[in-house]
């Protein structure tokens, strides 16, 4: 009797390990789809999500300064493949590129994103990593590989993706961050338009029914024509988009000079949409990085003009749509206490307004290593745990494939302030007295 009393207990003890091994292995719960009616992001039961999230750029479309490279003048993707295509040969080029990105975001990244308090990412992508770039209208063999793992592991830990489009083909603008400098052919080549309908009809239709993708930003900052034919050819690719999928919020770019020729979305019979921009106080000629410029923006002073969260708030009331603020920098070169601190007021602004925003950018390494006065990196390499800068039109196979190994394992130092004051249970008061500025 004894014997068998304890044969039951072994027997149900290790029946509840399995159920407790199947429970952590077990998918999390889908997330609920996204909406937007008039300005508000919405969850279908109507209630507003606190969308906070930050970009994984260099990740699916690379930006050289982000991974401590650049030299010999390959600066952009573009510039790399050739290289590589014409030391190595296209297929050696490509499993470079698959050893590349399965370092630069990995599982420990993942990890990280809960602990910063984020539950948004926008996944920055060049066209190629869908389509097969030696067939057009084609699917590569991988098409799905990166964007499918993406969207699993933030869905796994109750985050959202946003899709964009970072690079078209032919380049939306000149700048590299399109993947190829100094192009800027996909406005005057017809084709290169119907391709991006194409790409995003593909991408609209494995991903229609998935309540993890929060939204598709469509094109980013194609500032490489006017705001005219931006609107114009943006309503092409949303009523293309919407012969496919009529689910998912479509995030409309907002160009350089801003989104005044759009005119109201819901006159032009565009729903479930967003504008998205890309403010940037302290940075590319908007005041310089301290708390003023911070302030100024947030809470309406007058050294922004015009242009501050009022004033966005105004417009977008009387546009009656959503604002995606798809790029901003809150805690680079402020020092890491007021940093962690305004990056922690800028959200909390933006959900207080009913705004969806993504920071740039989670990762960023440099030759050298640590924060210092903070980087554009919520993560970055320790200080000591250095990134060697390549030549890639001289350095051998080995060296490169070291290099992107070393993406993945280097040490990192995070942004603790920014970290403490997320989960902070008060908010912080960047903006008073007692906060020393830079």
């Amino acid at each position: 009797m004894a014997t068998t009393k304890l044969l039951g207990t072994a027997w149900l003890a290790a029946a509840l390990l399995r159920c407790a091994a199947a429970w952590a292995q077990a998918p999390a719960p889908a997330l609920p789809m996204l909406h937007t009616e008039g300005t508000q992001w919405l969850a279908a039961d109507g209630s507003r999500p606190a969308l906070r999230g930050v970009n994984l750029g260099n990740y699916l479309i690379q930006e050289f300064w982000m991974m401590g490279q650049g030299s010999a003048g390959i600066d952009d993707q573009c510039k790399l493949e050739a290289v590589l295509d014409r030391r190595f040969g296209y297929a050696e080029r490509e499993r470079l590129y698959a050893l590349y990105r399965d370092n630069w975001i990995t599982q420990r990244d993942w990890d990280m994103l809960p602990k910063m308090k984020l539950n948004l990412v926008r996944l920055p992508f060049i066209y190629s990593v869908v389509e097969d770039e030696k067939n057009p209208r084609h699917l590569r063999a991988d098409a799905w590989r990166y964007l499918d793992q993406a969207i699993a592991e933030a869905e796994q830990r109750g985050i959202y993706v946003i899709l964009d489009l970072h690079g078209a083909v032919g380049s939306q603008g000149w700048e590299h961050h399109s993947g190829c400098a100094g192009k800027n052919k996909y406005w005057d080549t017809p084709d290169y338009q119907a391709r991006t309908i194409w790409l995003w009809q593909q991408i609209a239709a494995r991903y229609k029914d998935r309540g993890a993708v929060a939204g598709y930003s469509i094109l980013n900052e194609p500032w490489g024509t006017t705001p005219e034919n931006l609107a114009a050819v943006m309503g092409t690719l949303y009523r293309e988009i919407r012969k496919v999928d009529p689910n998912h919020v479509i995030i409309l770019p907002g160009h350089s000079k801003g989104i005044d020729a759009y005119g109201k979305p819901s006159e032009h019979g565009q729903v479930n949409v967003a504008f998205e921009m890309h403010p940037y106080p302290g940075h590319f000629g908007w005041g310089k990085p301290g708390a003023d410029v911070h302030r100024d923006w947030l809470q309406c002073g007058h050294g922004a003009g015009k242009n501050n969260v009022c004033a966005w708030k105004a417009q977008q009331q009387q546009l009656n749509t959503a604002y995606f603020i798809g790029e901003f920098q809150p805690w680079a070169f402020l020092g890491p206490e007021l940093g962690g601190q305004v990056t922690r007021a800028t959200y909390d602004t933006y959900v207080a307004n009913g705004w969806a925003s993504t920071a740039w950018a989670y990762k960023l390494v440099s030759n050298q290593g640590g924060q210092g006065k903070d980087t554009w990196g919520l993560v970055t390499n320790a200080p000591g745990a250095k990134i060697p800068k390549l030549d890639f039109n001289t350095a051998s196979l080995a060296e490169i494939e070291n290099l992107f190994r070393l993406f993945g394992s280097v040490p990192y130092e995070p942004q603790q302030t920014v970290i403490k004051w997320m989960n902070a249970s008060v908010p912080p008061t960047p903006f008073a007295p007692s906060i020393k500025k830079p």
